[in-house]
């Protein structure tokens, strides 16, 4: 009865050992053709349920560079996700609008197509499987 306790002992620890390893991948993100040094750059890692509704999971955010900048999401679970960015040139934390209801700001959004009016997670989504990403966005 000792020894079976023991093998059950040891089996429980070895998996939970394992579990607290688990770690989530890296998507490493890279925008293209940044056209200023003005502001910042915004960039946030959306499930299904934040998209579009304020805040991601995961967000990121630097001074602007004129070219091209590199960041990464870190121990992202699999599952299905979108990323959107933003060049916030004036730096008000959102996206700026003209009166027709065009952005005034460069935005990308994984996927990189060219959507005719908002973009639905459906349009942007992708999936997060068990090795690290890399994406390429383009404002």
């Amino acid at each position: 009865m000792k020894t079976l306790a023991l093998i059950l002992g040891l089996l429980i620890s070895g998996i939970i050992a394992n579990a607290q390893d688990a770690k989530g991948i890296t998507i490493k993100v890279t925008i293209e053709n940044v056209l200023s040094d003005e502001g910042q750059i915004l960039a946030a890692l959306h499930t299904q349920d934040t998209f579009m509704k304020g805040a991601g999971i995961q967000s990121f955010g630097a001074e602007a560079k004129t070219g091209s900048i590199s960041f990464a999401f870190e121990d992202v679970k699999p599952g299905t996700y979108a990323i959107s960015t933003l060049h916030d040139a004036n730096e008000n934390q959102r996206m700026d609008y003209q009166d027709s209801g065009m952005p005034n700001e460069n935005y990308a959004m994984s996927g990189n197509e060219m959507i005719m009016g908002p973009p639905t997670f459906q349009d942007v989504k992708f999936e997060v499987g068990n090795e690290d990403l890399e994406l390429k966005l383009r404002f």
